[in-house]
């Protein structure tokens, strides 16, 4: 009936965490006592949940459940199809608060700003193009050497 009632009578003593079992407070308190019993065998990820460590898997397996019904783009977590979605919705709810660059995720925003407040300490030794990042280096070097770009 807790379920249906919505009332969630345990709470966490250490933040403000509440539920409705025992066991789903007993759960909880492993993330205070760094408790994370379940491991993965192929990369040694530790997990206190059953569900992450599955979640954590298709990683490795390369399982993909989730798939856009607008494109061809699949991953492995809903949330991840959630935040894509919103690319073709053309939701941007992330502003910088710099210059008119709007977003759809909090840390595509954090990247962007960096931008404006971070020195660009890489640059290009032929041209002196200067970036932040060396993926985003690597990817304008191939302006220099004919080489094909990656998406």
């Amino acid at each position: 009936m807790k379920i249906h009632t919505g009332e969630k009578s345990f709470s966490c003593n250490i933040c403000e965490f509440r539920c409705n079992t025992k066991s789903n407070l007993h759960s909880h308190m492993k993330i205070h006592a760094g408790e994370k019993p379940l491991s993965c065998n192929i990369c040694g990820g530790k997990y206190f949940r059953k569900d992450n460590l599955q979640r954590h898997m298709k990683i490795h397996t390369g399982e993909k459940p989730f798939s856009c019904h607008i494109c061809e783009f699949r991953c492995n977590t809903k949330s991840n199809l959630q935040r894509h979605m919103k690319i073709h919705a053309e939701e941007k709810p992330f502003s910088c608060h710099i210059c008119e660059y709007r977003c759809t995720t909090k840390g595509n925003l954090r990247t962007h700003v960096k931008i404006h407040t971070e020195e660009k300490h890489l640059s290009c030794n032929i041209c002196g193009g200067r970036y932040l990042k060396k993926y985003n280096l690597q990817r304008h070097m191939k302006i220099h050497t004919g080489a094909k770009p990656s998406s």
